[in-house]
């Protein structure tokens, strides 16, 4: 409707109506005229009619949704199912060219409109986060993961005799098969530890790269969200580094936007040294659905090449789903959630401390940390060499998700055979890391996104039961090899009457005793789990 129908209107309806009813609709118009404007994203949400007004606009702007429109390329935003076609808004077309996965297409106005205005507002959200020096940035519908071979591949044409990355060690695969598919060689250092933690060697990275050659090293490639022991890397001391010696600076921040101390050292980094581009996960820090990432950076122009490298056109859909979200939340919203997020982080680690003291524990030291917690379970695993890894697969079958139950591994076996399902490329990964930490440690508390689910008060009380009621009859000492599920109650795999392992009289009263004790922590340890499960739906 514009002036021109709505004056029409007026023939049909009171004008004093139809004036009313105009400037409803110019409330909106202001709202979507401030956004074309300011590009940034606005500091009160938008109520839904006002979003999905934004996206009819913008989805008729596009050749596919032309009236009278007849198509005869080979890419014409045909869709067969209307459903389809709904659930993306009629935004068909997707982002960019094949040239450039920021170009305008000129089939297609509206999702290029969406494209440019995604890009703008995620990094005014960049900027509020903490890194207000960020240039430019922009969404690219991969994970993480290829988000980082996406800069790796990039940085070949720059460095084209470079074939190694200096990687400060993080026991995450994807982190490292990002350097594998990109055809380089990673140069793994690894970690030192300083009383609990796990931190960057910097002497150890300094020294590999006058080892190397400094024309022969593409990057170093870096973290700063990683779980605890591990904590995140000197990045001012690495980007210092990088910057003495010429070499390119890649960071991984996969969950680090909703954590002002990872933001604040990518921040510090650029300031003091060099740091080229920082990738951060869309599904991590701003909940939305998986498969879309943020490759940002201080030199607009590699940005801008890094964009050029995307090979072909790509989906729309984790562009619309986080305009979306952000335009929900208003900057005013997203800001409240990372303060929410802090407040539930100080009230997990004084609740796992307190657990920790009261069964002879340790919650371990990581102030360098600020999204992750660790918490040792020597007494569990002296009792029963599989109880920690049982623990961790009670507590998910009962839905309580997000904390891993982990062994230690020592020194000697880090490194497996070839054939091992934990070692990728000759390199065991294991979430506990060597380096003289010898503890069984419950990886807990994995606070790396905002807004932790509602309605977990519900279960509660239905979540302890059911825990209580299987402790005692499944946490055995030492699970036969054969395991079946059979019809119970519960949900874990009991095992299979022929395959059970008989055992003597003395040694089954022992392990039933350790069974009690093993219960008795272990429900202690859930409850902990649910009151913040419970308290969380309070705050969101």
């Amino acid at each position: 409707m514009n002036a021109e129908n709505f004056g029409s209107s007026e023939r049909l309806v009171a004008a004093a109506y139809v004036r009313q009813g105009a400037q409803g609709r110019r409330g909106h118009e202001l709202l979507l005229r401030a956004l074309l404007e300011q590009g940034k994203c606005p500091e009160d949400g938008w109520d839904e009619s006002t979003i999905e007004l934004f996206l009819h606009e913008l989805a008729i702007m596009d050749s596919n949704n032309f009236l009278g429109n007849c198509g005869v390329g080979e890419r014409e935003g045909r869709v067969a199912s209307g459903l389809v076609a709904r659930r993306h808004y009629r935004l068909i077309h997707g982002i960019g060219r094949s040239g450039d996965i920021s170009a305008v297409q000129p089939k297609a106005a509206g999702s290029s409109l969406l494209n440019k205005l995604t890009n703008s507002v995620v990094l005014d959200i960049i900027k509020l986060a903490g890194v207000q020096t960020v240039t430019n940035c922009f969404v690219v519908p991969m994970a993480t993961g290829m988000s980082l071979t996406l800069c790796f591949l990039t940085l070949r044409h720059k460095r084209p005799n470079a074939k190694y990355i200096i990687w400060p060690r993080i026991d995450q695969k994807s982190c490292f098969k990002s350097m594998i598919t990109a055809g380089f060689e990673p140069v793994v250092i690894e970690n030192v530890l300083e009383g609990d933690e796990l931190r960057t060697d910097i002497e150890a990275v300094e020294a590999k790269i006058k080892a190397l050659g400094a024309e022969n090293i593409l990057c170093v490639h870096s973290t700063t969200s990683c779980f605890a022991p591990r904590v995140p890397d000197r990045l001012e001391e690495l980007a210092v580094i990088c910057a003495n010696y010429d070499i390119p600076h890649i960071v991984n921040n996969a969950y680090g936007v909703q954590s002002s101390k990872c933001m604040h050292l990518i921040k510090q980094g650029a300031r003091v040294g060099r740091i080229d581009a920082f990738v951060q996960s869309l599904d991590k820090n701003f909940m939305v659905p998986v498969g879309g990432a943020i490759i940002a950076g201080f030199d607009a122009s590699f940005i801008q090449e890094i964009s050029k490298m995307y090979p072909g056109r790509a989906s729309a859909s984790p562009s619309l789903d986080v305009l979306i979200t952000l335009l929900s939340l208003g900057a005013s919203g997203y800001k409240q959630l990372l303060k929410e997020r802090k407040e539930m982080f100080s009230y997990l680690s004084s609740g796992l401390k307190k657990l920790a003291d009261t069964h002879n524990e340790r919650l371990l030291d990581t102030p360098h940390n600020p999204i992750s917690l660790a918490m040792s379970l020597k007494n569990l695993d002296e009792n029963n060499d599989v109880a920690v890894t049982q623990l961790g697969s009670m507590l998910f079958t009962r839905q309580v998700s997000g904390a891993s139950a982990c062994q230690s591994i020592t020194p000697a076996s880090r490194y497996g055979s070839a054939d091992s399902p934990d070692v990728s490329h000759g390199i065991r990964f294991a979430w506990m890391e060597e380096a003289g930490c010898s503890l069984p440690c419950c990886q807990h508390g994995r606070l790396h996104c905002p807004g932790l689910c509602a309605g977990a008060k519900k279960s509660h009380n239905h979540g302890k039961a059911r825990v209580g009621r299987d402790l005692k009859d499944h946490l055995v000492p030492a699970p036969p090899p054969c395991m079946e599920m059979l019809p119970t109650r519960s949900r874990w795999p009991r095992p299979h009457p022929a395959c059970r392992v008989p055992v003597a009289a003395g040694p089954a009263q022992d392990h039933t005793s350790q069974a009690s004790m093993l219960q008795i922590r272990v429900l202690s340890f859930v409850a902990v789990i649910l009151r913040v499960r419970s308290w969380s739906s309070t705050v969101c």
